[in-house]
């Protein structure tokens, strides 16, 4: 406007000039007035929402500023009180070991009933590891607590006398349940040759097919040097299965025996038991063997001629 003005040639000019911007300064606010009257609303509420909006920023800007000093506050307070702060938390640790320690010894209180329910339904294996667990944990962190003195002695005793037991169930099947299906298969072929009336002598059986404790460790007798590892892994690997009976599987059954005394540390006695009474077991063998062979022979006698009567 001032350049315009100035670049006039004479005062009519500029009046002239003068008069045109005045018109369109008057026209552009007539424009103005008539846009505000078209869109007051609008703008009504643009004004209301910018002026509520600079509003909440005040605001946040004095609670922020409240939050800092606030938080310098407890800094302050915090540095003065530490050492209390310090105190209440080892507290707090030392409360909480307590706690583990009471639930420790509730649950050592209820062993002896559970090892007895365990070795009822000869679940060794669980019972082993619940003993153990037991004893060391009585040994170790609840050694001080006097009030165990009496369950201390009773576990420390049963677990002293616990391979004995798991030995004697391992001599049972190595020596008796596994020369049982040996008797049984001849019962067997007794009672079917005395129905057909087969007056042949009964022939010899064949017992290199029948599941033995070797069998269970190794495949042949002289394995490669890696199989030690692959019967070591087959041994760790065995678990108790609560749903099926514990001899059903005499095999699994002796490596869960044998297992539950490499627990208990008592593989050495278990192996000085077992060459001590090799001879007497495998006497007691023969002798139900021989009993058995004559009570079988005596049944067919009966029904056999004279001449044909086994010696």
């Amino acid at each position: 406007v001032l350049r315009t003005l100035s670049t006039s040639d004479d005062v009519q000019d500029r009046e002239t000039e003068k008069g045109r911007l005045e018109e369109a300064y008057e026209k552009c606010d007539r424009d103005l007035d008539e846009l505000i009257v078209q869109h007051y609303t609008e703008l009504t509420t643009a004004i209301r929402t910018y002026q509520s909006i600079t509003e909440r920023i005040t605001n946040s800007r004095n609670k922020i500023k409240q939050v800092k000093e606030n938080l310098l506050s407890c800094k302050m307070l915090l540095h003065c009180k530490r050492d209390e702060l310090r105190k209440l938390w080892i507290e707090g640790i030392e409360h909480k070991h307590v706690l583990n320690l009471l639930d420790e010894i509730e649950n050592i209180k209820q062993v002896p009933q559970k090892l007895e329910q365990c070795m009822a339904s000869k679940r060794y294996l669980n019972a082993t590891d619940m003993l153990v667990s037991a004893v060391d944990s009585l040994e170790g962190p609840l050694l001080q607590v006097e009030g165990l003195s009496d369950l201390r002695l009773e576990l420390h005793s049963k677990k002293m006398n616990m391979h004995l037991v798991l030995i004697d169930e391992l001599h049972r099947h190595l020596y008796i349940k596994s020369t049982n299906r040996v008797g049984q298969r001849t019962k067997e072929k007794g009672r079917i040759s005395s129905l057909v009336k087969d007056a042949s002598p009964v022939p010899l059986m064949d017992v290199t097919n029948l599941s033995t404790p070797r069998k269970f460790l190794e495949t042949s007798q002289f394995g490669t040097p890696g199989s030690s590892s692959m019967r070591e892994t087959s041994l760790l690997e065995i678990k108790e299965d609560t749903d099926l009976d514990p001899e059903e599987n005499s095999t699994v059954f002796m490596g869960v025996l044998i297992k539950g005394l490499a627990k208990l540390k008592k593989i050495p006695e278990t192996v000085k038991a077992i060459q001590d009474r090799l001879e007497q077991e495998l006497k007691q063998i023969v002798k139900r063997s021989t009993t058995q062979v004559a009570d079988n022979g005596y049944q067919r006698g009966e029904n056999l001629s004279q001449e044909n009567q086994p010696r």
